[in-house]
């Protein structure tokens, strides 16, 4: 088939089904889709509030709990342990489907009739303030992460220890306030780096040793700045800048920043990857509009799957770790195969369409909270046979009489769900880290919004107060509140994070938590691809601030080279193709 242009039914551009795309669909058998990559993505990420747990209580047992799902979203809330248990059945609540009613509309009514647990957790340990998360051990604030120990204040942490402030990052350890880090030790306030020990302000640079403030170095040590030391003149440089105080430190900082800005930039933010194209994509093949990915094979239009492997998937944001074969979902992993509209399934389920929360099962439609089923509709048990007809008509109904919502957007079989049935309000997901709306914006385009209730603590001590160098620093300071240099509330130092400091000679903090985690993350770019020329112009870059050190192969005349990329037009970096890059950076 060729390709062909549609135009969105959500933001109304056009955009291009490949023919390659039309293959997937038919193999899977759905529908072309009716939204554009982009608000694809968009509406799925609507269903993922990564970070922000509030009080509940569980509809159980009455008692206080931590959970993802706001008071007021109408979910029924159990506690983690006790949505695990085997003293509940999900098939209790099953429903007749009427064919009267559109289908979706009656599975959001089931959606909030039956338990969800709280925090989306499995395997923890001593890990109780943390959530969508598996198998963490002494960690503390950890969002989206795996596989990980004595961590705090993170989100995508995987396979690491003994790592605070940290973002997307993996097989990593000692490290602190650094994002997209893989096998790395003892790296600070660092991007983009792989196997790098002992560095500070340092980015995309691969097996470096005790450098601070590099950039695009390979294999080097002792290095300031991209210039070579010796191991005495390094030590007695390093000890002059005075990393251990706050302002020795954010003079480094800034200056970090600057020099990063004098270097190019490969276009497309990865290594080790065959026929790729995306942002932040690590050890993948034949993998296309990828954005955050881990070890995927033959994707396309897949977001924050940093847990290896994916294959085969389409259009699927968050999670992974053995999926194959998936279309149109959200946070499903450990397992996974066929699965269609689906949102929280994993681990160990197959051939599941429209369905929520789903452990251990197979050929389920519509479905939430279900273990170890097969052949439910709405929660209803059937026979093999009574569910393959029943989810034909369900099909058929769901073409000719979609849901609608209150925007006027139709949902039909091979749409995933509707905004407006999602438990979370747009502010509580991570859409706005890569669509940000005010309340209004928000509103006007059909998502709900809700305010956050911010707890107020007594702040007994300014951030401007506190002890310069984390030398002077004592434990009187676990005591405190302080109040953020930058929002003006209150947060705390944990003994975890103290003495973590303490050994690693870093200063205390002078903003929260959450003002880091959106410092760490403005330097990450979005999940939005641009089509850029190369700016390479033969023996520097088009802005004439970097000057190349190589000859490259299309001599003195501009690289004619185009791509796409997560570079918007208006940042300042410096983007090069890869054969230009390559030249420049060995």
């Amino acid at each position: 088939m060729n390709k062909e242009t549609k135009t969105c039914q959500n933001c109304k551009t056009d955009f291009t089904i490949e023919p390659e795309d039309f293959s997937f669909y038919e193999k899977i058998k759905v529908p072309p889709p009716t939204w554009c990559p982009e608000c694809r993505f968009q509406r799925r990420i609507l269903w993922r509030n990564e970070r922000k747990l509030f009080r509940n209580k569980s509809a159980k047992t009455g008692k206080s709990i931590l959970s993802l799902a706001h008071p007021d979203s109408g979910m029924t809330i159990y506690d983690q342990e006790e949505w695990w248990k085997d003293d509940w059945d999900a098939t209790t609540y099953g429903k007749e489907y009427n064919p009267s009613k559109p289908f979706l509309a009656q599975f959001g009514k089931l959606m909030r009739e039956v338990p969800y647990y709280s925090r989306v957790v499995m395997s923890m340990e001593n890990s109780d303030y943390c959530g969508n998360a598996n198998a963490l051990k002494n960690c503390y604030l950890l969002f989206n992460s795996n596989h990980s120990e004595d961590c705090s204040y993170g989100n995508a942490v995987d396979d690491s220890k003994s790592c605070i402030d940290n973002s997307h990052i993996a097989k990593t350890e000692n490290s602190y306030s650094s994002f997209w880090l893989t096998g790395c030790h003892g790296t600070r306030f660092s991007a983009e780096c792989e196997e790098c020990v002992s560095t500070w302000f340092s980015k995309n640079c691969r097996g470096c040793t005790n450098c601070v403030g590099c950039v695009n170095l390979r294999n080097k040590q002792y290095c300031i700045f991209n210039e070579q030391y010796t191991k005495e003149e390094y030590e007695k440089k390093v000890t002059e800048m005075k990393l251990d105080t706050w302002s020795g430190m954010k003079i480094v900082e800034e200056k970090a920043k600057k020099f990063w800005l004098f270097s190019p930039n490969k276009y497309d933010k990865g290594s080790k990857n065959v026929d790729s194209v995306g942002t932040y994509i690590n050890n993948s093949k034949n993998v296309k509009y990828g954005y955050l990915v881990r070890g995927g094979e033959d994707c396309k239009h897949i977001q924050y799957m940093e847990v290896p492997t994916n294959k085969s998937c389409y259009d699927h944001s968050v999670w992974g770790q053995n999926n194959e074969l998936s279309y149109e979902c959200a946070v499903c992993g450990l397992g996974t195969f066929g699965l269609k509209f689906c949102f929280d399934c994993g681990p160990d389920v197959s051939n599941l369409e429209y369905s929520m929360c789903c452990k251990s099962s197979s050929d389920l439609f519509g479905c939430v909270g279900m273990k170890k089923k097969q052949y439910c509709i709405l929660n209803k048990q059937y026979t093999k046979e009574e569910y393959g007809k029943l989810r034909t008509q369900i099909i058929k109904d769901m073409t000719e009489r979609p849901y609608v919502d209150k925007m006027g957007r139709a949902y039909p079989y091979g749409e995933f769900f509707p905004p407006e049935i999602s438990p979370y309000a747009y502010n509580e997901t991570i859409a706005p880290e890569h669509f940000p709306l005010t309340q209004k914006e928000a509103e006007e385009q059909g998502y709900t919004w809700r305010e956050p209730a911010h707890n107020e603590y007594e702040i007994t001590k300014d951030s401007s107060d506190l002890e310069d160098s984390i030398e002077d620093a004592n434990e009187g300071i676990l005591k405190e509140i302080i109040r953020c240099e930058k929002c003006k509330r209150a947060y705390r130092i944990i003994k975890h994070e103290f003495d973590f400091l303490k050994s690693q000679g870093i200063p205390l903090p002078r903003t929260c938590v959450e003002c880091r985690h959106q410092e760490r993350i403005s330097i990450r770019l979005k999940a939005h691809f641009y089509k850029r020329p190369c700016q390479c112009t033969g023996s520097n870059s088009d802005n004439k601030i970097y000057t190349n050190t190589a000859t490259h192969t299309h001599g003195t005349e501009p690289c004619p080279t185009e791509f796409e990329t997560s570079y918007a037009p208006d940042r300042p970096e410096i983007v090069y193709c890869e054969a230009c890059y390559q030249q420049e950076v060995v």
